[in-house]
């Protein structure tokens, strides 16, 4: 895979390029174009899951972009009604399906659901799969610290990456330290809050003082910490605005402010309720 921007390297040494493409809440059409742009821009890392039901789209537009598919880092994830041994196996199958592709860069267990108690099995069955070659990586998304430690005890195999909930409002540094400490990878959904950090005042001051927009600044802050971000859009405009964040720097002071505006507020379902 071509070293562009930035990249971070996984446990089990696969690389990650540190910004992505989100597609959530995306129609196959929209994913279809902004996927096929986006790879044109120069991002090498798209971010589907089977519940977005825009995977064939996804697979379109990487195919539309004329993009090798080895250069792309490709993420799905099994949602909570497939979890099981067998039935997230098969839910695998059928989004390499719907991707037309043979394999995935990396799996997530969308959510832990642990009144279903099944993520245990759920893993297993990811374990196999990337033994098989299906998927280059495997992680987890929504974990909290407990659900980490039960997976790495009952099969000795730690996730690469935990994807959560992580913006300016909501900041989970205890998770972000404990997936450190067991050398898993934080990347951050809804990095931009949704929109809702775009109008704050202490943002707006730090982009004008750098002549960047509200989201580049608060894109920059995410790869400054060490995480990888995706933030989600299907306008050109802004898919392109996006990615422009690898030519400045925020300064230590500015770090620090942004961390002042943590809320611990979730815009999200909390993982230890969601079925």
């Amino acid at each position: 895979m071509t070293n562009h921007q930035a990249m971070i390297e996984l446990s089990y040494g696969n690389l990650i390029p540190q910004l992505g493409l989100g597609v959530w809440k995306a129609s196959q059409e929209q994913a279809r174009a902004a996927v096929s742009q986006a790879l044109q821009i120069g991002y090498r890392h798209i971010d589907t899951a089977s519940v977005y039901e825009n995977e064939e789209g996804v697979g379109a537009g990487l195919r539309d972009s004329g993009v090798d598919r080895d250069e792309v880092f490709v993420t799905t994830k099994i949602w909570n009604a497939d979890q099981g041994f067998a039935p997230s196996g098969k839910a695998l199958d059928e989004s390499l399906a719907r991707l037309k592709l043979e394999y995935v860069d990396l799996l997530l267990i969308h959510w832990p659901a642990p009144a279903k108690e099944l993520f245990v099995d759920t893993w297993q069955a990811m374990i196999e799969a990337k033994k098989q070659g299906k998927a280059r990586s495997i992680g987890v998304s929504n974990f909290n610290p407990d659900h980490l430690q039960r997976l790495i005890q009952e099969t000795g195999v730690a996730p690469v990456l935990n994807q959560i909930e992580l913006h300016p409002y909501f900041q989970q540094p205890g998770l972000r330290r404990t997936n450190a400490e067991l050398g898993i990878c934080t990347e951050s959904w809804s990095p931009l809050a949704q929109g809702k950090a775009l109008n704050d005042p202490l943002v707006r001051e730090i982009a004008a003082k750098h002549g960047r927009t509200c989201s580049q600044v608060i894109i920059r802050w995410h790869v400054q910490l060490g995480l990888v971000v995706i933030p989600k859009s299907v306008t050109d405009a802004r898919i392109r605005e996006n990615y422009l964040v690898f030519d400045f720097e925020l300064s230590a002071h500015e770090m620090l402010a942004i961390a002042s505006l943590d809320k611990g507020i979730r815009l999200g379902p909390d993982p230890v309720l969601l079925e």
